[in-house]
This record gives C-alpha cells, structure tokens and sequence, in this order.
C-alpha cells in the first residue's frame, strides 16, 4: 500500500517496505519570507516567485514520513490575577481623513444650561425695561404710524405689498432665520435648501407662515464677538464671550464636523457662526453653559486626539476670497431689499480695529495728502456672517 511522505519539500507515495535511509530529499528546516524573497532555512537558495519557492528541491536526504504533522494549537492568553487590558493607539491623521463624516448630516440642538447668575441677571434686565418713560417721551399720542399703500413686507422671503386694510388678512410665508453664507453655500438657517446661486438663494419661498411686517421693528445689529477655545484629552470647549446671552432666542446645533452657533444678547445683538470642526465630536455628550458674561459650548471628543487647532484646515483655504465675495453678495441683498438689517455688521469689542489695520489706515491717508505713505498688508480671518 503506497504512502504519502509528509517530510517539507517531498510530498512523494512510497512503499513503506522499501523506505530506505536516502529514499526522500526534503527540507529540514523552516519557510523564510523575507524582503519578497522566499527559501528554506536549512539552504540558501531564494526566490521572489512563489511556484518557484514550492518546487525548490529538498536539501537533506533521509527516511519518508508517513506521520502528519499535528496541527498547530490556538494559544490563548490567560491574564494571570486580572484582566488583560489592549490599549490602542490613535489613528493617523490620513485615516481620520478618509474616515471623516459628511459635514451635510442633520444638526441637533445641543442642551443649554442656564447659570442661576444669568437667570437672575436677566430678570434684573426685564424689570428695567418694564418701567414707565419718563413724562417726555410718553408725551407722545401713542398711535401707530399709518402704512401707506405700496409699502412691502418687511419679513425676509415675502415680497407681498400693502394695498390696504385686506392685504392684513392675507397669510405671510417668510424665512424666520437668518441667511448664512459658508464656503460658497447659501441657505437660510430655518430651513435646509443650498445653493450656490445668489439669485436663486433670493428666490428661496418661506418655510414658516404668519403675520406681515408692514414697519420694520428695531433691526437686530450682527457683530462679532471675541472667541477662545480650549482642550483636554476628552473635551474640546468653544468660548464665546457674549454678555448677557438670551436663552430663548439663542441656539447651538451641530453634526459631528460641523458646530452652528447663534446667540442672542444684550437684547438687539446677533452673534453667528458656523464652524468645521477639525476632529469629530459626539453630539449626545455635548451641551452649553449660559453665564452672565460669555456661553461656553463644550464638544465631548469622537476619539481621545489632541486637536492641531479648532476648525478644520480645507475651511480657511480660500478665507480671504470667501470674505470679499460674501460682502458683495451683502451690498447686493440689501440693495434687493433682504432683511437690510439682517446683513448689518457691527462690532463687539474693542477688537474690531487691530493695530496693523490702523496703521495700514494712517499709510493711506498719508498717502493721499501726498505724504508717500504705504500700507501694511495684513492677515485676514474670515466670519459666518448672518442676522436675525
């Protein structure tokens, strides 16, 4: 009966009665991979092609085997007096990358705490603007201005014009957001349709119903407030120094790459913006904290990563060309008659002038009294600028 000889590099039926000591040439030794290369330890020929590496001839003559090899046994670890803990490191920053989520998902609001400092802040505020005029402005009759027939609605998406008593009854479909313009997009914050054409961004219907707004109230102004932010190997947290912030008609939403802010404070003032994130974040381990003085937004981390810097590096690529085009499509909405307040810009704080724009402001002035003067060139950081 023949066999089948199990010795590495064999593989040859003998007869077991005539197994003689130099009947099977075979390897001894073990399989090398090394560099592409391939060979058997026990001689010292290599290859790089595999059908070639199967057919090198044994270099050890001896008995066949008939024995096969025992298969090799699962090993397992057992954690001696404990658990045995796998730490895995962080994930390179190309894999992140290709692993990044779409910053188009669906935002959610994130919670807000309200400090018991800002309620009591806020109720002091609301007392104020209860009392009585003074005898000199309540002088007045008290009766509405009229509204002249011709005027249009003041709400942002409705182009309706007063014709008279009736034109009251009619419903009103308009935006009650804000227009944001981000990376070329343009949409209203209430509702989700973008577009890159600012005509048809004009032409976007209303998403709400109500009431027209013949006369324009107080406009809410737009302005920029100061920003710092901050890190631990979990947390990432977004200050954003506002004081006396309004926690029903403020909002953070957010996707885990995308963070939309908007806060209402000292009552006629819109701080927006909208950031890409540089890392990802869990939306359900995030919330806000309202104080007197700024609101502070903290990110849980996807991954325990130190963060290179907050937004992330595509999102201030073309900063400088985003923020001329965006001014000129504001110039153009308010020449169209979009909520002219809405795309007003103000400023927070001291810092809206820094020190090389003023010097770059007295090199131009030098300049055209024939003083010779130049300009320096400065940086520029671009906003999310939109009204309320």
């Amino acid at each position: 009966m023949a066999l089948l000889c199990y010795n590495k590099g064999c593989g040859q039926k003998f007869d077991l009665e005539k197994n003689a000591p130099g009947a099977c040439l075979h390897h001894p030794g073990f399989p090398i991979f090394h560099d592409a290369l391939k060979g058997w330890s026990c001689c010292k020929k290599r290859t790089t092609d595999f059908s070639e590496f199967l057919s090198i001839k044994g270099c050890t003559k001896g008995y066949h085997n008939p024995e096969k090899p025992p298969e090799a046994k699962e090993i397992t670890r057992e954690a001696k007096g404990g658990t045995e803990v796998i730490v895995q490191g962080p994930k390179p920053a190309e894999m992140l990358e290709r692993e990044r989520p779409s910053p188009e998902e669906p935002k959610q609001l994130l919670p807000v705490k309200v400090s018991r400092s800002l309620e009591e802040a806020l109720a002091k505020l609301d007392l104020i603007r209860k009392e009585p005029l003074p005898d000199k402005a309540s002088a007045g009759t008290g009766a509405e201005p009229a509204v002249s027939v011709g005027t249009t609605c003041k709400n942002s998406g409705c182009k309706a014009v007063y014709q008279g008593e009736e034109s009251n009854l009619e419903a009103c479909t308009f935006h009650p957001g804000v227009p944001v313009f981000h990376e070329g997009m343009k949409y209203w914050s209430c509702c989700s349709i973008k577009t890159t054409d600012f005509t048809a961004f004009l032409e976007q219907k209303g998403c709400s119903h109500g009431k027209h707004l013949w006369l324009k109230k107080q406009d809410k102004k737009l302005v920029s407030c100061r920003q710092d932010w901050h890190q631990t190997s979990s947390l990432v947290v977004v200050t954003v120094y506002a004081k006396s912030p309004l926690p029903e008609s403020s909002f953070v939403k957010a996707n885990r790459t995308v963070l939309d802010i908007h806060v209402v404070f000292e009552g006629d003032k819109v701080f927006h913006a909208e950031l890409d994130l540089w890392g990802t974040i869990s939306m359900e381990n995030s919330f806000v904290n309202m104080v007197p003085s700024k609101v502070e937004i903290t990110l849980k981390k996807s991954s325990p990563i130190t963060w290179a810097r907050l937004e992330h590096p595509q999102s201030r690529g073309e900063a400088l060309r985003r923020q001329q085009q965006q001014q000129q499509e504001r110039e153009a909405a308010e020449a169209q008659g979009v909520a002219g307040g809405d795309l007003q810009e103000d400023s927070d704080d001291s810092l809206s002038w820094s020190e090389e724009e003023e010097e770059e402001e007295e090199g131009w002035e030098e300049e055209d009294g024939g003083g010779g003067g130049a300009g320096q060139d400065q940086a520029s950081s671009s906003h999310i600028l939109a009204g309320n």
